[in-house]
């Protein structure tokens, strides 16, 4: 079924990211700001992009679902789906509107700003007409985040490929991943984000939009419960550098984290879902099983971490034999 939709000859479920992609201008210098940036290296990112990346540098197969700019950038990123073994039956162009740009604001500790330029940007600009349907069908997995929620028709074609995936049997994934400057309001992201919430069967949300949804700063099991929902199977909190928090309808824990030198956090959250996703799409029953649940956590917290020892998201995601000796030196 899959394999006419161009997705290479990688096994298993397919694995579909719908979203956004863009081009980060990452500053060569860490630990200045924008204005004191002697230049900037052009890394492509986008969490959904990212996070199908993730998936086949892992042996998984996974399609995009987007649009992008009929431009340079545009065609550029394309073509790095494309090198990274991800379907692009699913990309779109369009002619009047530019490639989205973000410029980062790197840290001393890795952690990141962003200062975006979306005006509109040709993401902004998909319509549900322009969705492939037969595409979106055949995912065993529907991946997507909230960024597409903020304008339509965009947010129209969320809903729309959601709808159809979910219709389809595919098993919805969600990562808010809280970008607060492209949002109107801190109350609209808020509301926005939370509108389709009770849709999504696996969430992972970060320790700071734990906090930025429930609007308690403490991160813990009671405030990360008040965001379950009946048609919930699995809750991830990352926490950085301590690991991650589960919870199921039958189990909860925890699961640590592997020390390393952060240099770039870019894309730690998107390398650990995309992980998660690739051992998950075609046996869910390891959500139902704490033993194997935990050791699949583990491994896409090893994903997280390694990603985070390089600059850039795309760059910086694991293959399967880093991965694996990168696990082997931590055993």
């Amino acid at each position: 079924m899959a394999a006419n939709n161009g997705v290479g000859n990688h096994a298993g479920g397919l694995i579909v990211s719908f979203g956004e992609m863009l081009i980060d201008f990452v500053p060569t210098v860490s630990g200045v700001s924008l204005a004191e940036a002697p230049g900037f290296l052009k890394a492509p990112g986008g969490a959904p992009a990212n996070v199908a990346i993730a998936v086949s540098r892992l042996g998984g197969k996974s399609a995009f679902v987007g649009k992008l700019g009929d431009d340079e950038f545009g065609h550029m990123l394309a073509g790095i789906l494309k090198e990274n073994g991800v379907s692009g039956k699913g990309i779109n162009f369009d002619k009047g509107a530019r490639t989205a740009l973000a410029f980062v604001t790197l840290k001393a500790d890795g952690d990141r700003e962003f200062m975006f330029y979306r005006n509109p940007s040709a993401d902004m600009l998909l319509t549900p007409d322009e969705l492939n349907l037969e595409l979106i069908r055949s995912a065993k997995v529907f991946h997507y985040g909230s960024i597409s929620l903020i304008v339509e028709p965009c947010r129209s074609a969320h809903l729309k490929a959601m709808e159809v995936a979910k219709e389809a049997g595919a098993l919805l994934s969600y990562d808010p991943n809280l970008r607060l400057p492209l949002w109107p309001s801190a109350e609209e992201a808020r509301e926005q984000i939370m509108s389709i919430w009770d849709k999504a069967e696996v969430i992972k949300v970060s320790d700071n939009e734990l906090e930025f949804l429930t609007g308690c700063d403490k991160i813990d099991d009671e405030s990360a419960m008040s965001l379950w929902h009946p048609n919930l199977k699995l809750l991830l909190v990352t926490l950085g550098d301590k690991g991650c928090n589960y919870y199921t309808k039958h189990f909860h824990g925890t699961v640590a984290a592997f020390p390393v030198k952060a240099v770039d956090t870019t894309g730690a959250g998107d390398s650990f879902v995309g992980a998660l996703l690739t051992k998950i799409v075609d046996d869910q029953s390891v959500l139902e099983d704490e033993g194997r649940l935990k050791e699949i956590l583990r491994y896409s917290c090893a994903c997280g971490a390694i990603t985070t020892t390089k600059k850039g998201a795309i760059p910086a995601l694991p293959t399967v034999p880093e991965l694996d000796a990168f696990l082997n030196a931590h055993h």
